[in-house]
Parts: structure tokens; sequence; C-alpha cells
């Protein structure tokens, strides 16, 4: 919300905001323990969410996601959610913060997509959905 065409929502204007926003969203459709996947500018709502409530979800994968320096290591290690941080190596931009920081995940794998950039799932869909395949069958 508040993105691209999409009307702005008021509380989406807050961390916890966003967070319970996120909640609302998943209690509406229904979906319990789901795979959260996350490029660029939805980490402000999924970090805030996978912060609090990590064990919501069945797994977590970032790409390269916005808001990853709003949160200390000591945050991060508390969450047991099974990661898949995954990237494009030609992101100069945002893909080594969010990988420096979300590495304190202690459940976490790297996936690096070699010749994409930010939007790696655009750039080599191929082996983007290889690596988000691999993720998900591993999973409980």
């Amino acid at each position: 919300p508040g993105y691209g065409d999409s009307p702005p929502v008021e509380m989406a204007v807050t961390a916890q905001g966003r967070r319970t926003f996120l909640e609302d969203v998943f209690q509406e459709l229904g979906v319990q323990r789901p795979v959260l996947v996350s490029p660029s500018m939805s980490g402000r709502f999924s970090l805030p969410f996978l912060v609090a409530h990590g064990e919501q979800l069945a797994g977590f994968v970032p790409i390269a996601p916005v808001g990853t320096k709003d949160y200390t290591a000591e945050q991060y290690r508390r969450v047991q959610t099974p990661t898949l941080i995954l990237y494009g190596d030609r992101d100069t931009g945002l893909a080594p913060q969010a990988l420096q920081n979300l590495q304190h995940l202690p459940e976490h794998r790297v996936a690096m997509l070699p010749g994409a950039g930010h939007a790696c799932y655009l750039d080599k869909p191929e082996a983007f959905h290889q690596a988000l395949l691999g993720f998900l069958r591993q999973l409980k």
C-alpha cells in the first residue's frame, strides 16, 4: 500500500502499523504458516512481522529488502524462521547491506543469482524459481 498506483493506507506509516496490516492480510486470507516472499520495498512490511511473529511463518524469502538496518543483530538472532536470502550479484545497492544484516538470522541459507540485478526474479527467472522451489521442498 502506498507504492506504485496503490492508494496510501494510514496504518502503514509506522512499522507497527505495517506489521498489523500484514497480520490482517493473513487473517483475511485465512492463511496459516505461509512462506513470506519479500522483495525490495515489501521489507518495510515483512521485517516488522518477521521480528515480532516469525514463528507464524513456515519460511521467509527476503530478496534485497529495504529496512534491514532497522533491526539489531540480536533481534535477528531471536528469529527461528527458516530463511532463504536471495539476491542478484549485480545488485550492488541494497543486496550487500541486506545480506550483511540478514546473515544474523540463525536459520538462513543464501542463494546468489549470477548475472542478476536487484529484481533478480525478473533477470533470471529460471534460476530464481529453482532456488525458491529447492528451499520450499526442504521446509516442514
